[in-house]
């Protein structure tokens, strides 16, 4: 039997699912959902990268119940890695140029950008094929900018099978994943992978419960 360890480019998952299934499946088991797509093989453990919502407090509140959760109820099975937000300059809300443009009067509002996800996921999956931890990885993710990190892995250890989980919406790979295989996420693994509605903390007894708006 071989081993999986998976990868998780948390914000692609989350896009993929939005624009598909709206907020329904948000409330996602992920070692569930990798045992449901690698049946056959052990659990060594996921990756889960993301970076803290910022701007909407609401939306962080959300997403902190679910990273406590996720935690509570698989200890040891579900690394979360966190990225940061960038703070990029104002920008007019009304032609969404500069917010030096002469629009009277200017609506300013301030974007952000996530940075270093795609940069960690693959320094943890070439990390992992130099150390020999597992025979598989299951990048879940569409994002092209992961090719050289996939490309150097295979290098590094050449025996190890990689794979892509393409998120819903995402019908094949780019042309430039050519050298991996891959399948596609779909709504029945999303539905049977959901986290129970209150996941209690073994240690602490608190209750994460899922929100509200993610029904």
């Amino acid at each position: 039997m071989s081993t999986v360890i998976a990868y998780v480019d948390g914000f692609n998952l989350y896009y993929g699912m939005r624009a598909k299934y709206g907020h329904r499946y948000y409330w996602l088991d992920l070692a569930a959902l990798v045992r449901r797509l690698r049946p056959s093989d052990t659990l060594v453990g996921v990756r889960y990268f993301t970076a803290r919502v910022v701007a909407e407090r609401a939306a962080a509140a959300n997403q902190q119940i679910y990273l406590d959760a996720l935690a509570a109820h698989s200890p040891g099975e579900v690394e979360t890695v966190l990225g940061r937000f960038s703070d990029q300059r104002p920008r007019c809300g009304a032609c969404r140029q500069s917010w030096e443009c002469g629009c009277v009067p200017a609506r300013q509002y301030r974007r952000y950008e996530e940075k270093a996800t795609d940069v960690a996921i693959g320094a943890r999956l070439v990390e992992d094929s130099a150390l020999r931890a597992s025979d598989v990885a299951l990048i879940v993710s569409a994002d092209t900018d992961l090719v050289p990190a996939v490309e150097s892995a295979q290098r590094v250890d050449p025996q190890r099978l990689i794979y892509l989980a393409l998120p819903p919406g995402n019908m094949s790979p780019s042309r430039h994943f050519r050298s991996v295989g891959h399948f596609n996420i779909n709504e029945t693994a999303l539905r049977a992978s959901q986290l129970p509605e209150d996941v209690t903390d073994p240690v602490t007894g608190a209750v994460h419960r899922r929100p509200a708006k993610w029904k």
